[in-house]
């Protein structure tokens, strides 16, 4: 019974991937925002197999072999595109969505054929030396909406990146309350110390991309 009464407390998306496999990817119907897949993080994931990183028939492959961190990750879904893509991938959030990102590992293992996915606790701002030396890519979907949270975000991105690392960010425009005040202040203070790239959408996936949904190239300034 025990097994059943936990089940019941998810329920799955199916994201296609190109190759025809879906991950499929547990949320809860209880909990806070990293608990379901929010759209951003789908147009992240696709982009990430679009052909310009991943193309098979020709030999293209970024990902093979490259380390990633995924920075509030919430279910995991767009770090487990990575794996599955041929990334050693580290997927991070707080401490209570740890056993939501182990069961989506757990559930999506046999899709991770050359690649690998780990979760870890990381909290914005603090200690980032478990995850030295700085990763390849640094992933992230709709982190951009606590105002307590911007400053120890855009430390945690100073901390991670290293000169040869890309933050690839993808976020949702939202107009109603204080997220364009949010927006504008994270772009602000990120600003500072990088540079920023918007990515047009005919370079995303032609299927799962909007209007309102961005993706940034984030490097840091020389």
């Amino acid at each position: 019974m025990a097994a059943d009464s936990e089940e019941g407390d998810y329920f799955v998306r199916e994201i296609e991937k190109n190759d025809g496999f879906s991950l499929k990817v547990k949320q809860c119907y209880l909990g806070d925002v990293g608990c379901v897949v929010w759209d951003a993080a789908i147009v992240l994931a696709k982009y990430l197999e679009t052909k310009q990183f991943y193309d098979p028939p020709s030999g293209v492959n970024v990902w093979a072999g490259r380390t990633v961190v995924e920075l509030g990750a919430g279910t995991g879904v767009v770090g487990l595109m990575a794996a599955t893509l041929g990334a050693d991938v580290t997927v991070t959030d707080l401490e209570d969505l740890q056993t939501l990102l182990r069961l989506n590992i757990q559930e999506n293992q046999a899709l991770i054929k050359s690649g690998s996915v780990t979760a870890k606790v990381l909290k914005w701002g603090e200690d980032v030396s478990d995850f030295r030396p700085p990763p390849h890519y640094v992933l992230m979907a709709d982190c951009i909406y606590y105002e307590q949270s911007i400053v120890p975000l855009v430390d945690s991105l100073k901390l991670l990146s290293g000169p040869e690392t890309c933050i690839i960010c993808c976020y949702e425009q939202r107009t109603e309350g204080v997220n364009p005040k949010v927006e504008k202040q994270f772009f602000e203070l990120l600003q500072r110390n990088f540079n920023c790239e918007e990515i047009p959408s005919e370079k995303q996936d032609p299927e799962f991309s909007s209007p309102d949904i961005h993706i940034l190239h984030i490097r840091r300034k020389a």
